[in-house]
């Protein structure tokens, strides 16, 4: 039996890489349901986010079958050997004590990642897809996150992508956003998280638009915005200046013809398009357009990076913690006695015939 992590993130593969692999929220518990079933996994965690991909679980197959666990996922041929990775045992542990606690993150410190983590360990342990190792792992994994938050500042000061991208949109316009007008379309956490940053920033206008306008209007209201109609936005766009796109819809929203259309309108008046998005909800063709200037996740690494040099110190007593935990944890795994392994039960859409 050993304890495994095969995935992709921003470090490994760029975001037209992996967004061929994110899952949508709705889609979770029957992809990993299909990979349970498929791969022969005793248990498995699924997590996506907009900056990885990764296939937590428990196996008794030797380590090479390992690496073709994101080829299941994605159902592609594609060799991961360069864009993914795989880490097992005390490895796999140390890691995902440090994706819990913010530390391999985009932005470091942020503290969206462990919701994401806890979301992904509870839709699989619903479906009975969880068992000794994964719930006593992930369980650990929460309590470290915790104890780093509280023993450590490495969160102090810590932003979330939608707030970079917010500084990102500052530096567009340096730092003046009390004259421009913003549109965020999505009004999910990264969503809602752009609004309250653009809110503190001072912009002029926030226009919030979502495919449920009850909650495009509760967002606008609690900030001032306005809220436009998910089928409106485009319109919408004609009078903005920045563009942060950040829904989870899997299909692309903004097409190069649509874009086109609208510069004619705006004529040709700069616009900044920032899709936070994966997978991306604007064509990355855009970019090539008169006076459009397009961001995506990946650019915002840029902004991030000017924290972690200043930061070492805590980082170092982070990874002390991480060490100190895993270890305990691994030397329990290994004295108690393994119980009789029971079929886990599959999800009914994916039994053979």
């Amino acid at each position: 039996m050993k304890f495994f992590v095969a995935g992709m993130s921003y470090r490994t593969a760029p975001v037209e890489i992996r967004e061929r692999f994110a899952v949508a929220p709705s889609q979770l518990v029957p992809q990993i349901c299909r990979l349970q079933v498929e791969s022969a996994l005793d248990e498995v965690v699924l997590l996506s986010t907009c900056n990885r991909v990764e296939i937590y679980g428990v196996t008794r197959h030797e380590s090479e079958s390992l690496g073709s666990l994101l080829k299941a996922l994605g159902r592609s041929e594609l060799d991961f050997r360069l864009q993914g990775y795989v880490r097992e045992d005390d490895e796999a542990v140390r890691h995902l004590f440090r994706v819990a606690s913010g530390l391999d993150s985009m932005v470091l410190g942020e503290t969206e990642v462990i919701g994401q983590v806890k979301t992904a360990y509870e839709a699989a342990r619903a479906a009975h897809l969880t068992g000794r190792v994964l719930n006593r792992v992930f369980q650990k994994a929460f309590q470290t996150a915790k104890e780093i938050r509280s023993q450590t500042s490495i969160g102090r000061g810590a932003t979330s992508v939608g707030s970079v991208a917010v500084e990102l949109a500052e530096r567009i316009f340096h730092h003046d956003l009390s004259q421009h007008k913003v549109i965020i379309i999505g009004a999910g956490q990264m969503g809602e998280t752009c609004v309250r940053h653009l809110a503190k920033k001072g912009a002029r206008s926030i226009l919030v638009s979502n495919r449920s306008f009850e909650r495009a209007v509760e967002l606008a209201t609690e900030f001032g915005g306005e809220a436009v109609r998910f089928e409106e936005c485009l319109e919408a766009m004609t009078h903005v200046d920045i563009v942060v796109a950040a829904t989870g819809c899997p299909n692309t929203l903004l097409r190069r013809a649509d874009v086109e259309n609208l510069m004619r309108r705006r004529k040709n008046r700069p616009l900044f398009l920032i899709d936070i998005a994966v997978p991306r909800n604007i064509d990355a063709h855009v970019q090539f357009l008169e006076g459009v200037y397009l961001y995506n996740i990946d650019d915002l690494q840029a902004l991030v990076r000017e924290n972690v040099t200043s930061r070492q110190q805590d980082l170092a007593k982070c990874d002390q913690i991480i060490d100190a935990r895993a270890s305990v944890l691994m030397a329990r795994l290994s004295l108690e006695p393994e119980k009789p392994q029971l079929l886990l039960r599959p999800c009914l859409p994916f039994l053979p015939n």
